[in-house]
C-alpha cells in the first residue's frame, strides 16, 4: 500500500545553530529538540536527565487527602479492603502495585484483610461490575479501591453505598455528566482537579495514591520508588503520552526493569526470548537493553493475554510473585495464553480478510464491518487493527457476546472520528464508548444489517478521500554521513520514546544498495536486509533492515537510486553491536515523493 510522506515544518536555522553550539550536539538533533518544544539548554538538561525529585506532589490531586484518610482508617480498624482493577495491562499492573504495597505495609499477619479482584472480560465486562459489588458484600469487604476504572460507574457506586461499601476511585478516563458518589475520586482529568499533569495511566494514579500515603505517614520512599517498574509497563502498554511526569516514571521504571527486575517481569521477558547475561552488564541483566518498545510488543501482549484467554488474575499473580520457580511457571502459562491468543487472532484475521475479499459489495464501501459469531470476543480489537493495516479503512469487527447481544470493536484511520460515526447509529445500540480512533459497542443481532447500512452512510458522507492513504510524518532530512556512533549516542538520550516523544523518522534521498557481498537479500521470508550508501559520495555504507517490505526487493536491486525513511537504531547480533537503519518505507525516483 502506497504511503504519503509528510515532512514536518522545520525550525528556524538560527535557533538550531544556537542550540547546537550551546549543547555541543549535532544540528540535526538540536532541530529535533526544538521541534519537540525544547528550546533552551535548561529545558534540554531537564529532558535529557529526568529527575525523580521533579515528580509532582500527590496532594495536588483533588481528593487525595480523603482517599488516604479513608484507606488508613480501614487499615487501622482491620476492615477488609478489595483492590479492584480492569483486566488489561494498565488495570492488572495497577492492582499489583497497590496490592503489593498494602501487603508490605500491613504485614503478613494482616494480609487476610486485603484481596484483589479482576472482573471476567466475558461475563462481567469492563469496569466495576454487579458481580464485583456482590463479591464485596458476600465476603464482608467495606472498602473497594477501583483502579483504571470507575469514573462513570455511578450506579455501581450507589449500589455499593447501599450495601455499606465505601469506594475510592483511581482512574484516568474522562468523567461523565455527573461524578459517582464515591468517598474519594482520584482522576487528574476530572474537572476541578488542579493536578498539573493530566496524562497519567491508571496505574500511574494508583502510584500517586501510594506515594501520597508514604508522604502522609512518613514512610520510606523506597516503598513507592521500588514499584515504578509497574508504572512503566502500564505507560508503555496503555499508549499514554511519554512526556512530563510520565517521562520520569518511564525512565526510572526502565532502569529497574533492566537492572533489578521483579521475578514475574524477569520471567515474562525471558519467555519473550531475551536471555539473562552472566555476569550481568552494569546497565542490564538481559542480552540487550529493554526499551519501551519491548514492553509494548513483548511484555504487554503477554500480560494482556491472560485476560483475553482465561483471567487477568493470572497476570496479577505473576506481577506480585516473589518466588523464582513459581514465577517461571506463571510466566510459562501466560506465554501459552499468548500463543493461543496469537492463533485465534491469526485465524480470525484470515477469516475476516476472506469475507471482505470474497464479497464484491465491500469494494464499493468506505467502511468495513465484518461479523462472525464464533470469533473470540477478547481478540476482535486486535483483528480490527490488523484489518486497518491491510485495507486502511474504518473497521468494525463484530462477534457474539455471552450476554445475548453482539459486540464490536472499532478502529479508525487518521482523519476520521469513528466514535462520532458510532454515535450517529446510537439509536440501534445498547452500549458504546471510546474515542476518536478506537471504540467498543454492543447491540441486538436483529439490528446488525441496519447498523451496517447506517454506519456506512455516515462514513461515506464524512470521510475525506485523502484519509484512505496512510501518512508517515518525517522529522527531517538527514545525510547518511552524519550517522555515526556519536550521533547514535546523543540520539539515545531522547529515549524513552512513545506518544509525545516518538522515535524520530529521518529521510535520506538518492541512496543505493551496496551490491556485491552485501547486496540486498530477503530474510525471514518477508524482510529486506541490505546496506545503503550514496552512489557518488565517500561515506561508509550503513546496515538496513526493512521489515515486511519484500514487495520492494526487485526494485531495490534494479533501481539507480531511491529514497528511504527510517529510524536510526542500535542492533546487537552475536554480541556485536552496530548502527542499523530500520526502514519504514521506500520510494523510487521514477515516482514523485509527496512531501
Amino acid at each position: 500500500m502506497e504511503k504519503r510522506w509528510i515532512l514536518k515544518t522545520q525550525p528556524n536555522s538560527n535557533d538550531v545553530d544556537s542550540l547546537s553550539r550551546e549543547l555541543q550536539i549535532e544540528k540535526s538533533l538540536a532541530a529535533l529538540l526544538i521541534s519537540r518544544g525544547i528550546t533552551t539548554p535548561e529545558a534540554a538538561e531537564e529532558f535529557f536527565n529526568p529527575d525523580i525529585s521533579k515528580l509532582h506532589d500527590p496532594f495536588l490531586m483533588k481528593d487525595m487527602d480523603k482517599a488516604i484518610n479513608r484507606l488508613s482508617q480501614a487499615i487501622l480498624n482491620n476492615e477488609k479492603i478489595l483492590i479492584y482493577g480492569d483486566y488489561d495491562v494498565d488495570g492488572t499492573s495497577a492492582v499489583a502495585l497497590v496490592y503489593s504495597f498494602l501487603s508490605e505495609i500491613i504485614g503478613s499477619e494482616y494480609q487476610k484483610y486485603i484481596e484483589y479482584y479482576i472482573p471476567d472480560r466475558y461475563k462481567e465486562g469492563y469496569g466495576i461490575s454487579d458481580e464485583g459489588i456482590q463479591y464485596c458484600k458476600d465476603n464482608n469487604f467495606t472498602l473497594l479501591i477501583s483502579l483504571d476504572c470507575g469514573i462513570k460507574a455511578n450506579d455501581k457506586v450507589d449500589k455499593a453505598n447501599e450495601l455499606g461499601i465505601d469506594v475510592i476511585i483511581c482512574d484516568h478516563h474522562l468523567e461523565g455528566d455527573t461524578l459517582p458518589n464515591a468517598v474519594a475520586i482520584l482522576d487528574p482529568k476530572c474537572s476541578g482537579c488542579p493536578y498539573p499533569y493530566k496524562e497519567l495511566s491508571g496505574c500511574g494514579v494508583g502510584f500517586k495514591l501510594i506515594q501520597g500515603y508514604c508522604k502522609m505517614f512518613d514512610l520510606p520512599d523506597q516503598l513507592w520508588l521500588s514499584r515504578i517498574d509497574l508504572v512503566a509497563i502500564s505507560i508503555a502498554s496503555d499508549i499514554v503520552a511519554i512526556t512530563g511526569e510520565n517521562r520520569i516514571l518511564a525512565y526510572f521504571g526502565l532502569i529497574i526493569i533492566n537492572r533489578f527486575p521483579r521475578k514475574g517481569i524477569q520471567s515474562i521477558i525471558e519467555q519473550s526470548g531475551f536471555k539473562i547475561q552472566y555476569p550481568p552488564k552494569t546497565e542490564t541483566i538481559f542480552n540487550r537493553q529493554i526499551s519501551i518498545s519491548d514492553l509494548v510488543f513483548f511484555v504487554g501482549p503477554r500480560i494482556n493475554a491472560a485476560g483475553r484467554i482465561k483471567t487477568g488474575r493470572e497476570s496479577v499473580k505473576l506481577l506480585i510473585c516473589e518466588d523464582e520457580d513459581k514465577s517461571k511457571d506463571l510466566g510459562y502459562n501466560i506465554n501459552k495464553h499468548n500463543d493461543e491468543r496469537r492463533e485465534l487472532d491469526k485465524k480470525a484475521t484470515e477469516e475476516a480478510i476472506n469475507i471482505i475479499l470474497s464479497n464484491p459489495e465491500y469494494k464499493e464501501k468506505k467502511s468495513l464491518v465484518v461479523y462472525n459469531p464464533n470469533w473470540n470476543k477478547g481478540i476482535i480489537g486486535i483483528v480490527a487493527s490488523r484489518l486497518v493495516e491491510e485495507f486502511y479503512r474504518p473497521v468494525i469487527v463484530i462477534t457474539d457476546s455471552p450476554d445475548g447481544l453482539i459486540t464490536g470493536s472499532a478502529r479508525s484511520v487518521k482523519g476520521f472520528n469513528i466514535y462520532d460515526g458510532i454515535d450517529y447509529c446510537s439509536d440501534l445500540l445498547e452500549h458504546f464508548g471510546g474515542h476518536k480512533y478506537a471504540a467498543g459497542l454492543s447491540f441486538k443481532k436483529e439490528n446488525l444489517n441496519e447498523f451496517i447500512e447506517k454506519f456506512e452512510e455516515y462514513v461515506h458522507d464524512n470521510i475525506e478521500d485523502s484519509a484512505f492513504t496512510p501518512e508517515i510524518e518525517v522529522d527531517q532530512d538527514l545525510d547518511l554521513s552524519e550517522i555515526n556512533t556519536a550521533f547514535l549516542n546523543n540520539l539515545k538520550r531522547f529515549a524513552p520514546f512513545g506518544p509525545g516523544n516518538m522515535s524520530p523518522i529521518f529521510r535520506s534521498r538518492h541512496v543505493v544498495e551496496e551490491g556485491g557481498l552485501h547486496g540486498a537479500r530477503i530474510v525471514g521470508q518477508k524482510h529486506i536486509k541490505m546496506r545503503v550508501l550514496y552512489p557518488e559520495k565517500s561515506c561508509q555504507p550503513l546496515d538496513v533492515i526493512a521489515f515486511n517490505q519484500k514487495q520492494y526487493f526487485e526494485q531495490v536491486k534494479k533501481s539507480d537510486d531511491f529514497d528511504i525513511i527510517y529510524h536510526v537504531e542500535e542492533n546487537t547480533w552475536n554480541n556485536i553491536t552496530s548502527i542499523q537503519l530500520n526502514v519504514k518505507d521506500i520510494k523510487f525516483n521514477d515516482i514523485i515523493s509527496n512531501d
